[in-house]
């Protein structure tokens, strides 16, 4: 498959079912998130009633699960967060299943900039109703990411964060990371590729979004969506790791673009390069390093979601401080 074509469903349940039988769906829960122990029960119910069949296999690696029940499932239904979300995407595209989400991480950017209830039982009963809406990935040095890839800063942040700090302390926890981060950030360099231009810049933070929302409560660019064809760039260019303070209402709106300090712009690939190689963040994962080559990969999967008109605003869908 190229990064430009997607795959058509695999045969199976979906072309087979007779009318009136059940859907049946994959329901994969991480215990592991935040909100992983939820009962399940009223969820089930959910499904049931909307015409769903759950199928639960036991705890297992996310990929191999989807892609060993793929003929039998005609959908799939995650429960967590953006990294559950993330370890699936490449078995998602390889299928060409739908996914449908269930919030149940820390931060639950895609959900967010989706418009997807963050209550599990209401996104439950939306996936028994909405349409499987086509959405965009990106795309970095062979993995996939549905929010955004980061060198830098937030990079230093995911190495920071840890599944149990996210689960006791839910957003403040990656408040409480950064200011550890902050004291320890430093500028480098970092040379940008894209429509034919080079820049040889120095930051702190060099980040290229798919969706809107990252970070548990940062937008990586106002009217950025999942479904527009395009990555959204940004460098945060500052003197001192104190502006970063002063640029926070910004980086949480998705105004930062408008700074003297911070270069921004769409494209639809890119390739960064670093002196030293450096990690890189992919949905709050550290998936690869440097260089790196971003590209969009348009419409190459599908989510259970409202419509476009009925997403948040630019200003909606913002986690409190």
């Amino acid at each position: 498959m190229t990064l430009t074509q997607t795959q058509a469903p695999q045969a199976g349940a979906t072309q087979g079912r007779a009318p009136g039988q059940p859907r049946r769906a994959l329901l994969i829960c991480n215990a592991k998130a935040r909100n992983g122990g939820v009962d399940l029960d009223e969820i089930r119910a959910v499904l049931r009633a909307g015409g769903i069949e759950p199928v639960e296999p036991p705890p297992g690696d996310c990929k191999a699960l989807i892609t060993a029940h793929a003929g039998s499932v005609d959908r799939v239904i995650l429960g967590g967060g953006d990294g559950t979300m993330n370890a699936a995407a490449e078995a998602l595209v390889e299928t060409g299943l739908p996914l449908g989400i269930l919030p149940l991480g820390t931060a639950n950017d895609l959900a967010r900039s989706l418009g997807i209830p963050l209550d599990p039982v209401a996104a439950a009963r939306l996936i028994t109703t909405a349409e499987a809406r086509p959405a965009d990935l990106g795309w970095v040095n062979g993995h996939y990411y549905f929010n955004v890839a980061s060198i830098g800063f937030s990079a230093e942040l995911a190495g920071e964060l840890t599944a149990e700090s996210k689960k006791t302390w839910g957003v403040l926890g990656y408040a409480v990371a950064a200011v550890r981060v902050l004291r320890r950030v430093r500028p480098f360099t970092v040379t940008i590729e894209h429509d034919g231009q080079t820049e040889r810049v120095t930051t702190i933070q060099a980040s290229v979004g798919n969706g809107r929302h990252y970070g548990g409560g940062m937008t990586v660019e106002e009217g950025a969506a999942v479904d527009d064809g395009k990555l959204d760039f940004y460098s945060l260019e500052v003197a001192h790791w104190w502006r970063l303070l002063a640029l926070l209402p910004a980086l949480r709106r998705g105004t930062q673009g408008r700074a003297r300090d911070v270069r921004a712009f769409k494209t639809t690939e890119i390739r960064i390069t670093t002196r030293k190689r450096r990690p890189v963040n992919t949905d709050g994962e550290l998936t690869t390093y440097t260089p790196a080559h971003f590209k969009v990969v348009p419409k190459v999967i599908r989510i259970f979601a409202p419509g476009p008109d009925a997403r948040p605003g630019p200003r909606d869908g913002l986690l409190p401080l």
